[in-house]
């Protein structure tokens, strides 16, 4: 035992950091810049659409223009529900429950109704994947009609994922090219991130030969924690909480001193700044301000600062991305089924990877209990 332990000592690190468990082509982290299979993050925000950054994710290259249609055709394709399955979405409780709790549900009800589900062909798990991550956005939406006593609304042919989203989230009102625009970009910036908790989550899975379904609602329970896709709603519940740009910088005093963590800022990689949360900011202060609520940048930018001075702790994607979604009037306990519509993108990327070269993940642990033990009679306890 004792051998074991050295042997072991040397990789041991709280919650793996700066371990490496796997090789990767899909993304990459390097000081602080974030690449999709070789492009910046900046570069895609800027010029690509989300659809087109699922086609890179997924086949290593971008799309030329007659791939592009048909990979969008087919994609727009699977994001209607079945009257079938909108009658099963029904019958999942909503009250007092977790949106994603309700989506890990749904999602995981997603392969009893597909004929495929066990079938592990790469064919079989392209195919799945398209149905997964064009769905995605529907069943978020339609988790926000159920519980409002409405009936779901069908997404629009021919139309993007991003504008389908704003489309039915918003009762069937047609969005502003600007809001899809904006929305279209948050998609893109959640996409993928290297090996994040959730798609390690997915790849460990995966590793084991379970079916695609089954790594992405593994995936769906990594994200629905508060240190990795739950930071975004508490951080607008944290400013909510505050209420006033006076009571800000009180408020990260007061945080510091009792060593609480302040959410939305910090980040286990990025550690000169996170280059999706600096394209977001600058989003946020367009958009608060446009709605006549700028006190909620504000407060973000003297809790960002202020976090930056005192500690050398700069703010991750969940921080801005929370300001930006309270001012397209997305509810705040949506905000994390949100980041689940756009990661299925890398999510299926991870997986395709780990089953193209899969070993089983098991790492070992180092022992800290007693030994020597031997058993007695109960009597004698």
């Amino acid at each position: 035992m004792a051998s074991e332990v050295q042997v072991f000592e040397g990789a041991l690190d709280k919650g793996l950091e700066g371990i490496v468990a796997c090789s990767t082509s899909v993304s990459s982290i390097v000081g602080n810049t974030l690449n999709f299979r070789g492009y910046t993050i900046e570069d895609l925000a800027q010029n690509s659409t989300f659809e087109e950054v699922v086609y890179l994710l997924w086949n290593n290259k971008l799309p030329n223009a007659n791939e592009l249609e048909t990979f969008k055709a087919a994609l727009h394709k699977e994001t209607v529900l079945s009257a079938d399955f909108v009658k099963i979405l029904k019958t999942i409780p909503t009250k007092n429950v977790h949106p994603m709790a309700w989506l890990r549900t749904a999602v995981s009800l997603t392969a009893h109704l597909d004929a495929d589900a066990n079938d592990m062909s790469v064919e079989a798990n392209k195919r799945k994947a398209m149905s997964l991550t064009g769905k995605m956005g529907t069943i978020v939406c339609a988790f926000d009609a159920i519980r409002n006593g409405r009936d779901p609304i069908a997404p629009v042919a021919g139309k993007s994922i991003a504008w389908n989203f704003m489309y039915m989230l918003g009762g069937g009102k047609e969005p502003d090219a600007e809001s899809v625009k904006v929305f279209d970009t948050c998609l893109i910036l959640h996409a993928d991130h290297e090996l994040n908790c959730s798609a390690f989550a997915t790849r460990v899975t995966a590793s084991s030969l379970s079916d695609l379904h089954s790594a992405i609602v593994s995936a769906i329970g990594a994200l629905k924690g508060p240190l990795h896709g739950g930071a975004n709603e508490q951080v607008m519940v944290m400013l909510k909480k505050i209420g006033t740009i006076e009571k800000a910088q009180q408020f990260v005093k007061d945080a510091l001193d009792a060593k609480e963590k302040v959410m939305g800022i910090g980040h286990r990689v990025y550690k000169n700044g996170d280059p999706r949360a600096a394209i977001l900011r600058k989003i946020s202060e367009k958009l608060t301000q446009k709605i006549g609520e700028p006190q909620w940048y504000q407060m973000s930018t003297l809790i960002d600062d202020t976090m930056n001075k005192e500690k050398g702790l700069m703010p991750n994607v969940d921080f801005y991305s929370a300001t930006v979604y309270y001012s397209m009037k997305i509810p705040t306990d949506i905000y994390t089924p949100i980041f689940a519509v756009s990661r299925i993108a890398g999510w299926c990327a991870h997986a395709f990877e780990q089953y193209a070269n899969n070993r089983i993940y098991r790492p070992r642990s180092k022992w800290q209990g007693k030994e020597g033990l031997t058993w007695t009679p109960v009597q004698s306890r």
